[in-house]
């Protein structure tokens, strides 16, 4: 059987995240793509997706591989998954690829991009389902307490609950700070060769902590080492959040 990697992106406004939920109605990107499939196939189709997204998260990299019959190895992916999809998740590009390929498992590591909105009040209403609205932030202190994070470390205070995980261990490439799509709007991108539940949604949110004066810098490494959530910052929400690309190809980063 042909194996297809899909690249998709989504708007995760209205889904509650990627995963199926067995036995629920909840709307999944998962179950989404599973019943188009299923469509062209005239048979149930697994997905396995890179990363679970939660819900509200959005996408503009995901990456999916599944197995479809030979029969259908001729069929035009994007189109055809085009017409059957929802509006808000498209399939941008669809390869077949070798049987040894795993859409989780190949990866060698994961960008995501958070975006904020430091001025307040949303000037632009269409973003507000994809900017965190927090207020003015002392930038020049993030920038330098985003070094603490970034290496090869246990970042267990980061992770929230819900998802066993062997080890919480992670190598953490590049938080860097850059211009949104919009004047006004900030992006943080987060490069690693994992991530934890929620991971990126708490290290922004201690940054927006320190951006706000409640730590200081110097903090994140003392917070970091300590390894347990000892001190209170907010998770931050959802909507700013979007997996930008999955890698697969060496060198990395």
């Amino acid at each position: 059987m042909p194996r297809l990697k899909l690249t998709l992106a989504y708007d995760g406004t209205d889904f509650c995240g990627w995963q199926l939920q067995r036995g629920s109605s909840q709307r999944t990107v998962q179950q989404a793509l599973e019943r188009a499939l299923g469509e062209i196939c005239a048979r149930p189709v697994r997905v396995h997706g890179a990363g679970r997204t939660d819900s509200g998260v959005h996408a503009l990299g995901q990456v999916a591989h599944c197995d479809v019959p030979a029969s259908r190895a001729e069929v035009p992916w994007v189109r055809a998954l085009g017409a059957r999809l929802p509006a808000d998740v498209s399939v941008l590009a669809a390869e077949t690829v070798d049987e040894d390929f795993h859409a989780r498992l190949s990866a060698l590591g994961k960008t995501y991009t958070y975006s904020l909105w430091p001025e307040g009040r949303y000037h632009i209403p269409q973003r507000r389902n994809f900017a965190w609205a927090t207020g003015p932030l002392d930038e020049a202190a993030m920038d330098a307490a985003a070094l603490h994070m970034t290496g090869t470390r246990d970042f267990r205070c980061f992770q929230n609950a819900g998802t066993p995980v062997r080890s919480t261990v992670r190598t953490v490439a590049a938080v860097v700070r850059g211009p949104g799509v919009f004047p006004g709007e900030t992006d943080w991108r987060f490069c690693a060769d994992g991530f934890l539940k929620q991971m990126v949604r708490n290290m922004v949110g201690l940054l927006v902590a320190v951006g706000q004066g409640r730590f200081r810098p110097d903090d994140v490494e003392a917070i970091i080492a300590g390894r347990e959530r000892a001190v209170a910052f907010a998770t931050a929400p959802a909507r700013g959040l979007c997996l930008t690309r999955v890698h697969y190809d060496p060198p990395w980063p």
